[in-house]
């Protein structure tokens, strides 16, 4: 498994709040241990105390996200190295649930989580698959989706680092609100000018009198 798979933990926490939106999906236990996916282990080491904890880190998170869209590289990498030294991952050889076709074990790195509780181990977890992303494809391909009010936040691994939305839904969303504004310029400037033409027509016959 690539190392990098583990930054969609960072993109999960964060998008579990909408600013712009005014929503903020963290509001149980329950959405903690969702947010671990296949690893039940972890999840259920999550407690009410874990909330707290979790918005904290989310805040941080989005912090990267936001330092990276607005072109701050450096920034973006020392908030991100705040958390890889607050939160430090166990890096171990796996591969106990991959066999080839002949039986053997698929070795792979696989980070372990942190054992003292839920939020240091996905934050540990979250922190590190981001680091890996952003020094394997860039700073850039960090961003936030530009389709307001949504800013959610997503990762770019087009092969042209073309992407500026999170998902299919609000680049409809965007392509459609560009479209409709391009709609009503073109109306206004048509309804302008044809005013123009009245007055430079009627100031013509004035002229002629």
């Amino acid at each position: 498994m690539e190392l990098a798979y583990y930054s969609d933990y960072a993109v999960r926490l964060v998008n579990t709040e909408e600013p712009g939106r005014g929503k903020d999906s963290l509001t149980s236990v329950d959405v903690v241990r969702e947010l671990f996916g296949p690893s039940q282990d972890a999840a259920r080491r999550a407690t009410d105390a874990d909330l707290t904890r979790f918005r904290s880190v989310r805040a941080r998170l989005r912090a990267v996200f936001e330092a990276a869209d607005g072109g701050d590289e450096e920034l973006a990498v020392n908030l991100l190295n705040s958390l890889l030294l607050e939160f430090p991952v166990s890096p171990q050889i796996s591969g106990h649930d991959h066999r080839d076709d002949d039986g053997r074990p698929l070795w792979h790195m696989h980070l372990a989580d942190h054992p003292s509780n839920a939020t240091a181990g996905y934050a540990a977890i979250a922190a590190m698959g981001l680091a890996f992303h952003l020094t394997e494809y860039g700073v850039d391909r960090l961003g936030l989706c530009e389709a307001s009010p949504c800013r959610n936040a997503y990762l770019d691994t087009s092969t042209n680092r073309s992407r500026r939305y999170c998902s299919d839904r609000c680049a409809t969303r965007a392509n459609v609100a560009a479209y409709r504004a391009r709609k009503r310029l073109e109306a206004d400037r048509s309804e302008s000018t044809g005013r123009t033409d009245d007055s430079a027509q009627r100031a013509s016959a004035n002229g002629e009198r």
